[in-house]
């Protein structure tokens, strides 16, 4: 029940699962058979043991902008995600790179993005929002709720991934605050827009798995559900991760958001220290800075604490 939880969970499920994206389902565990036992940051892929990509690149780029400005001040956002992808990150997703080097607007690109190719419902707004998730957790609902839409909406011109990041938004918010996020989706899909209501209610259900989604995991409500799903069926932040990566696919985002919402269920402390010790989340276009474990906690601690000043404004877009 932690910001540091959160956010650190995100990240170390981000570079656990990077070596093993587009893989097959059960990858991890024939790799690592047995919990514990050291060894799971192992790099591969490109990725060196520990090292933490996009998924967690834009998550500070984003989460500096929120604690300097101490609200949320989109234009600004949109630029630091567009200075990064000027940089040539090791990963960046086709569609947010399309948009973010179009030149066009930040409050038009994506929506202009959106209009020629029709496909805009990835994941990569979701796999980024645990900063903004514990900088607007003290909001309230509909506050941390409606930031979630306008953040997605920088990159992502479908309302589907606006949803998504809505909603993980949301659960993060009960977990911090003490309650149980399982309990709270169905008020949670009550304020969901209704023409996306019905496709994640049924990838939030209790009785849904993984191997039922009709889409790729690197859709944004097949990684929610998968995510939601290995939270639920474990019991453990490190047994969610496990599972998180075990189903193969897009792992590093599955397993990021997974870590968020374990991270906020079990807290700081529940996330293994040969995991963090190796850590790190280079930050291209910022002069070779590299945050590490406890660079990631001390943002949390600054994102924890809010916006400065009274939150107006943000609304539906």
């Amino acid at each position: 029940m932690t910001a540091i939880g959160t956010i650190l969970g995100s990240a170390v499920g981000d570079a656990l699962g990077a070596p093993f994206e587009f893989g097959p389902e059960g990858a991890f565990t024939r790799r690592f058979p047995a919990p514990g036992r050291g060894g799971e940051m192992c790099g591969g892929g490109g990725w060196d043991p520990g090292e933490a990509t996009d998924d967690t690149q834009m998550a500070v780029v984003l989460g500096e902008s929120l604690v300097r400005h101490g609200g949320l001040e989109l234009p600004d956002v949109f630029d630091g995600f567009r200075q990064w992808a000027a940089a040539e990150p090791k990963d960046i997703g086709l569609q947010t790179e399309a948009v973010l080097t179009s030149g066009d607007p930040w409050d038009l690109a994506s929506a202009l993005h959106f209009q020629v190719s029709q496909r805009a419902a990835g994941n990569g707004s979701l796999m980024r929002a645990a900063t903004s998730a514990v900088f607007f957790a003290s909001c309230g609902r509909d506050v941390t709720m409606s930031a979630a839409r306008r953040i997605a909406a920088l990159t992502h011109g479908d309302r589907a991934a606006w949803e998504g990041t809505a909603i993980l938004h949301e659960l993060i918010r009960t977990a911090l605050v003490g309650h149980d996020p399982l309990t709270a989706l169905p008020d949670t899909l009550d304020v969901v827009h209704p023409d996306h209501r019905a496709r994640y209610a049924t990838v939030l259900a209790g009785d849904w798995h993984p191997d039922r989604a009709t889409e790729f995991n690197g859709a944004v409500w097949p990684c929610l559900g998968s995510a939601v799903w290995a939270l639920r069926t474990t019991d453990s932040f490190e047994d969610a991760l496990r599972a998180a990566v075990d189903l193969g696919g897009d792992t590093d985002t599955v397993a990021a958001v997974t870590g968020a919402l374990a991270g906020a269920v079990y807290g700081d402390e529940a996330v293994p220290a040969r995991w963090t010790e190796v850590l790190h989340v280079p930050l291209p276009g910022s002069g070779g800075r590299v945050l590490r474990a406890d660079g990631l906690a001390g943002l949390a601690g600054r994102l924890a604490d809010g916006p400065r000043t009274p939150v107006e404004g943000i609304t539906t877009p």
